[in-house]
């Protein structure tokens, strides 16, 4: 599944690239996409195929937030590729609300969002 112009957009200036976050963590690329792999961070392919970290799943203090992992379980059990569940963060809560997953997220609800994840359905 490929992200559309918007999405691609968004995080192009939300995410960072693998070697950028390498050194912010003090490790290697081979050790990031191994973390990837793992389902320790959520990547997408950006424009140029090159993995993407959104920015939003680190905390102030750099470090990957707790319900991270969690997160990204929840989507593989649902059978969500990591682009669906970039979409999925990004989408509103209900027609009338301006919150998204991302929001509850940096709140520091990561059961809620897990719970939603849980819930989503692949494309």
């Amino acid at each position: 599944m490929a992200l559309v112009n918007d999405s691609l957009t968004r995080l192009e200036n939300e995410s960072l690239p693998g070697t950028w976050l390498a050194v912010r963590l003090g490790t290697g690329e081979r050790r990031v996409d191994a973390m990837r792999r793992a389902g320790e961070l959520l990547a997408v392919r950006g424009a140029g195929g090159e993995y993407r970290y959104p920015s939003w799943q680190f905390g102030p203090d750099g470090n990957v937030l707790p319900a991270i992992p969690r997160i990204v379980d929840a989507a593989r059990t649902a059978g969500l590729d990591e682009t669906r569940l970039y979409e999925v963060m990004h989408m509103r809560l209900g027609l009338a609300s301006e919150r998204r997953l991302v929001d509850v997220l940096r709140e520091g609800d990561g059961d809620t969002v897990v719970a939603a994840v849980s819930q989503s359905t692949p494309g």
